[in-house]
């Protein structure tokens, strides 16, 4: 009984956290699923895992903003400025040159998206992570489904040089 008074206070006291992790999560998971959908290499794992880690580095900053708030020299956007760097990383070892192809853009941009969208979560702005998660599919299924003939015109036009 002990256990689930602890576990109810728990969520209770940290229902907004739970929120807001959630919603990056959900997020994350579902830009995820569409790189799926066209075998691309980064999925769902990848996609939420970027976006809750961009959550919670969110929620510290905040947490830390909370209790250093009097702290001189204190600048709150140094850890979400940091998030951006690492994902530039994290994106940058997606990205593989085969032939004279590059592969592994579009996933790099995706996880650097899926990243900010996690930020707007950690951030408690629902309303932006929602909007630019809408957005993100839309650009990876609308626009994928515009480039496929274009691409086949430009093979075309390759093959005949």
């Amino acid at each position: 009984m002990l256990y689930n008074g602890f576990v109810s206070e728990l969520i209770i006291q940290n229902s907004d956290i739970i929120l807001r992790l959630v919603t990056a999560v959900a997020f994350g998971m579902l830009i995820g699923a569409e790189r799926i959908l066209v075998h691309k290499e980064a999925g769902m794992k990848t996609h939420a895992l970027v976006s809750m880690g961009s959550a919670v580095f969110v929620l510290v900053s905040e947490a830390i903003v909370q209790k250093y708030i009097n702290l001189p020299g204190l600048n709150p956007t140094m850890i979400p400025a940091q998030i951006i760097v690492g994902i530039g990383f994290l994106g940058a070892g997606s990205i593989m040159l085969q032939g004279s192809r590059l592969l592994g853009l579009t996933t790099a941009g995706g996880l650097w998206v899926t990243a900010s969208i996690g930020m707007a979560a950690g951030f408690g702005l629902f309303g932006l992570a929602f909007i630019s998660m809408v957005l993100v599919l839309i650009i990876f299924v609308v626009i994928n489904i515009l480039e496929k003939p274009i691409r086949k015109i430009s093979d075309n036009i390759n093959k005949t040089d």
